[in-house]
């Protein structure tokens, strides 16, 4: 199993491919990891009928193109039938944007790492408590830094990845809590515009802006 917490301690970032056109997943990529980024998450889409197929396709193809330089994700995971179809294709690891055990222990039965998704101390402590490798707490936005600040007293020893509201400009106030372990970034990174007009060096120059800001 991929020591994930040891992964993002030292990369700080998760970025999350969503509704990127297969044919544009790879470049995209490598456009992200031209700018430093070193963990992927390809998510599902669930309003897409075809989207285990077409995740799955992604992650391979991602894989395939970069082996070992990249950690790569499934995202958006929200039953055992789709971490199961995540990590055939070549996931290393899961991130849901809700907890629920049973693809907590489907992940821990493929021998991935699971990153829950949580809200409430309550579901922190229990996705925690169910085997999770970290978790994400969505929508962090929502909630901001002093909401973070109060549950690392009562729950600091769970480590957290905010995820949605993530930004650049407070990005390193997130980093900076001492329950924090990294943080996970979407659009304010991953730009549909810029790939829809196949600006991936646009691309590349966001995400560098990203990873050249992390503290040292």
């Amino acid at each position: 199993m991929v020591d994930i917490l040891l992964q993002v301690r030292k990369y700080r970032i998760i970025v999350a491919l969503r509704g990127i056109q297969p044919k544009d997943v790879t470049a995209a990529a490598r456009a992200l990891y031209d700018g430093g980024i070193r963990l992927l998450e390809i998510t599902f889409d669930q309003a897409d009928p075809n989207t285990e197929a077409k995740t799955a396709d992604a992650i391979s193809a991602v894989r395939r193109e970069f082996t070992d330089r990249i950690l790569v994700g499934a995202g958006t995971v929200l039953t055992p039938d789709q971490a199961k179809v995540a990590v055939e294709a070549g996931a290393e690891y899961l991130l849901s944007p809700h907890f629920d055990p049973t693809v907590v222990t489907a992940a821990r039965a493929l021998n991935v790492p699971s990153i829950p998704g949580a809200f409430t101390p309550s579901e922190v402590a229990a996705a925690w408590e169910a085997g999770a490798s970290m978790v994400k707490l969505f929508p962090a936005g929502k909630l901001g830094i002093p909401y973070l600040k109060d549950m690392a007293a009562p729950l600091g020893h769970i480590p957290l990845l905010p995820m949605g509201g993530v930004d650049l400009a407070n990005m390193n106030d997130y980093l900076a809590l001492s329950n924090v372990t990294g943080i996970g970034i979407g659009s304010a990174i991953v730009k549909r515009s810029l790939i829809e007009k196949g600006d991936f060096e646009g691309l590349c120059k966001l995400a560098r802006s990203f990873t050249e800001k992390l503290p040292q």
